[in-house]
């Protein structure tokens, strides 16, 4: 299994000193997310051939390794001029995955729960015109269903991925979304089920039910706004059931990539970053 960090709360750091950090925290891996002077949300990547040489020697003397490189664009559009763009965008970015010698990426479905049949249709077209490259470059793809995309639920993801009928893309569960997954439940056992071996890369970070409370747990004006809700807290700061979450990975012997996916302490990084390890080494049983 790889314990990874999402240095989302140190993108002021330079990237060697992202790397250093990660180390000193006691990660091996790191789940390279966007970042403005690498592959930014949304644009084009911003990297060359001397900053990826430069990358690779000090991830090579810090002792950590990528786990996988995690790029965001608009390739469910439903602009389909932004959806080609995204596509240029994805293609440039496996490239830098496979000079970085990282076989894995993930990301979002994207798109807009208001216009889900669109974004759908421009999801695949895009899958069509990306599956060959992925294949051809021998890069895995992780996706996860994410607050306001067109896909929301942990069984329409699953279903997304299998539809795609392709052995190499896989699920990404996170913790933060789950209320998400199932409308409100929060209940992870028959998600993980419908899962199956296809979740291969969990996301580890708390959140509140924003259902709860008769759905005033969070009052956004005005009513019906197109807006979503969410936290990235350390464990056990909110409503998520960490303990059937564990006992599930356990029982499923999963063996995958458990990232550490806080974002909502920057004021105090270290000791979430530190916390937030230890307590994914003690529910998964990691020495």
């Amino acid at each position: 299994m790889k314990l990874a960090l999402d240095p989302t709360m140190y993108t002021k750091l330079s990237l060697k000193e992202m790397v250093d950090k990660t180390a000193e925290l006691g990660y091996d891996y790191i789940e390279l997310s966007p970042r403005e002077d690498f592959c930014p949300f949304y644009k084009y990547p911003k990297v060359d051939k001397a900053q990826i040489k430069n990358l690779k020697t000090w991830l090579k003397d810090a002792g950590v390794q990528i786990s996988s490189l995690l790029p965001l664009y608009y390739w469910a559009g439903p602009d389909e001029d932004r959806r080609q763009a995204a596509v240029r965008n994805w293609k440039r970015a496996i490239e830098v995955a496979v000079e970085l010698d990282v076989d894995l990426m993930n990301s979002e479905f994207n798109g807009s729960k208001y216009d889900a049949v669109v974004c759908e249709e421009k999801f695949i077209k895009s899958m069509d015109e990306l599956i060959p490259v992925f294949e051809k470059e021998g890069v895995k793809l992780n996706l996860q269903a994410h607050p306001y995309d067109f896909i929301e639920t942990n069984q329409g993801a699953v279903d997304m991925i299998r539809a795609l009928d392709r052995s190499w893309i896989n699920l990404v569960y996170s913790t933060a979304h789950t209320f998400y997954y199932d409308d409100g439940v929060g209940d992870i056992a028959p998600m993980f089920d419908y899962a199956g071996d296809r979740l291969t890369h969990v996301l580890f970070a708390d959140t509140f039910n924003h259902k709860a409370a008769q759905g005033l747990r969070y009052i956004v004006n005005p009513p019906g706004v197109e807006a979503t809700i969410h936290q990235h807290l350390n464990i056990g700061e909110g409503e998520v059931d960490f303990h059937t979450i564990f006992r599930k990975l356990r029982e499923m012997e999963f063996d995958g990539i458990a990232t550490n996916s806080v974002f909502a302490w920057i004021d105090k990084a270290d000791e979430s970053s530190k916390f937030m390890l230890q307590k994914m080494k003690d529910g998964l049983g990691i020495e």
